[in-house]
């Protein structure tokens, strides 16, 4: 997790005190917001992690030597809560072998090398434009397609659209909020693709039979919410503008700020009777169902001060960082940090190996002095990290619970319930590394429950 170096605001807006606890407004940085949805060259070697998925890794069900066509499945899912693969273009499988992963590990992945051809497989079949099936065949195609959420969790989207019988749904909210700064893919897709968002709304309100729908949007993107407004919105869907508010866009802080509703602890948004879908996840949903078109690309963000082309791009899946940087202009000068994702959740990357995942929603890069470094120092019990806490938790508590290995003691103060979205090490005073700790923490309880 990064912390920019930008002014934070004592004062609370009075508009957001009812919405959601805590929060901060850290400097959007949205300077690309203008740029539209552009293509790059493909390149050379694509690298298809079979790790970019909350859940079981996907299962190869190709070997190598084998010669793949665009949309044709490479990996099966490893379990109900994982995701099916496909190749992005035609080619020759030339490896299935650890590779350069955006966590900083080396995960197994399909490694291919288009043949320039992009010969597609024939998706009539699998195509419904005229939404002539049911809901269930959908929902199966959408597990078909390898589609997970888009806004950078990567949970398998048709887990999220199969809940529980004693847990009906009544609301779908698309989530087009995209706090993070920097980060605008999410912002162009509602521009240039309102049609595609909210065909994927209508399919997921049909699947889980909700009757009503919320298209979330921050106040920073007044043109996206006209847009989105004007198009043709189903039955039962409103749109609604929120007050600019780090973090609204978790499910949970996004949820009570549309409905007053609570998740309780250790709980999911269905326990409270909402899906929440990324207007991303939601786009490819839609090209799923009614075109056949798995999941083999994403638009995700280049931008800060380091990039020469800054904008929103249309990547294949399993595209090399490195490419889409040259692609792109390269960069102005040496990399102080880069980041997979936002600068407040995101992960901080060692170099351009990786690939671009399904998760993968920006590349942002930064030179020397761009960042605030942390440099901690002891808890000075001032409170600050529990006023913007927007789970309630005590931070300042958990934080010195894991540098004092007072593990067995976590779970008693909630340190599941974190999102880790950062906002106690952003108004830190004392730099502590709260976000890293409570990682530590999670990780430690798990090994003890393992035990």
């Amino acid at each position: 997790m990064e912390v920019l170096r930008v002014h934070q605001k004592q004062e609370r807006d009075p508009t957001v005190a009812n919405r959601f606890r805590g929060g901060v407004h850290p400097d959007d940085s949205k300077h690309t917001s203008k740029q539209a949805i552009s293509g790059l060259q493909p390149a050379e070697r694509l690298i298809l992690s079979l790790s970019q998925h909350i859940g079981a890794p996907s299962r190869p069900e190709v070997s190598v030597g084998d010669r793949v066509l665009k949309y044709q499945p490479i990996a099966s899912p490893g379990g109900f809560v994982s995701m099916a693969l496909h190749a992005p273009t035609s080619g020759t499988v030339k490896a299935i072998e650890p590779a350069p992963h955006p966590s900083g590990r080396l995960v197994t992945a399909i490694i291919i090398e288009p043949d320039g051809l992009d010969e597609a497989l024939d998706l009539t079949d699998k195509a419904d434009p005229g939404l002539a099936r049911s809901p269930e065949n959908w929902k199966e195609t959408i597990r078909d397609s390898g589609i997970v959420g888009m806004g950078g969790a990567a949970f398998p989207t048709h887990v999220k659209l199969s809940p529980p019988e004693d847990k009906p749904i009544d609301m779908i909210v698309a989530n087009g909020v995209e706090c993070e700064p920097y980060l605008t893919a999410d912002h162009r897709l509602m521009l240039e693709s309102p049609d595609e968002i909210l065909g994927g709304l209508f399919l997921a309100m049909e699947i889980v039979g909700a009757k009503k729908a919320v298209v979330a949007i921050e106040a920073n993107k007044p043109d996206a919410a006209e847009v989105m407004r004007k198009a043709d919105l189903p039955e039962g869907v409103t749109v609604k503008v929120l007050p600019v508010m780090y973090p609204q866009g978790a499910e949970k802080q996004l949820i009570q700020a549309l409905t007053g509703r609570e998740v309780p602890t250790g709980g999911l948004p269905m326990d409270v009777g909402v899906v929440v879908q990324n207007v991303g996840t939601l786009a490819a949903m839609n090209q799923a169902v009614k075109e056949g078109r798995p999941m083999v690309e994403r638009v995700m963000t280049i931008s800060g001060p380091l990039p020469n082309g800054p904008g929103n791009y249309r990547v294949s899946i399993g595209t090399p960082l490195s490419h889409v940087v040259e692609q792109t202009g390269g960069l102005k000068g040496p990399a102080a940090r880069l980041i997979n994702g936002g600068p407040m959740m995101g992960q901080a990357l060692a170099g351009l190996d990786s690939p671009v995942t399904k998760g993968t929603s920006g590349l942002l890069a930064f030179g020397p002095g761009e960042l605030r470094t942390l440099r901690q120092r002891a808890c000075i019990r001032c409170g600050s990290c529990i006023s913007v806490c927007p789970a309630s938790l005590l931070p300042h508590t958990l934080g010195s619970m894991v540098e004092f290995q007072l593990f067995d003691q976590l779970r008693e103060f909630n340190i599941t319930d974190c999102i880790e979205c950062g906002s106690c090490a952003f108004v830190c005073p004392a730099d502590r590394n709260m976000v890293q700790f409570i990682r530590q923490g999670k990780a430690e309880l798990l090994a003890l429950a393992g035990k």
